[in-house]
């Protein structure tokens, strides 16, 4: 199964955002990082469902590799301060529970 890659960010005072580099405007987050990577599953789950890529086709891209996503400049700065994180897609059924 694919797994994308996820940024997870925590600002003082605030919850843990987490954000997929592939999948631009899937977001969530949660109060614990076990939580944020729940949510995360889920979230890729949802968004999925009726996903719409610029150039009209549907459903998620490939996964990029770390490798490409190192070469990106955009990447390397939304990294910084991040945790990154591997999400399965599609979550298998027991994260559904």
């Amino acid at each position: 199964m694919p797994h994308y890659i996820a940024l997870i960010h925590k600002d003082t005072d605030s919850c843990y955002g987490v954000s997929f580099p592939d999948i631009p405007g899937v977001i969530t987050g949660g109060d614990t990082i076990d939580e944020a990577m729940q949510q995360a599953a889920e979230v890729l789950q949802f968004a999925a469902e009726d996903w719409t890529n610029p150039d009209g086709s549907t459903g998620f891209k490939p996964p990029s590799t770390i490798d490409e996503l190192r070469k990106d400049p955009e990447f390397l700065e939304d990294a910084k301060d991040a945790v990154v994180a591997l999400v399965e897609f599609p979550a298998p059924a027991h994260a559904a529970e």
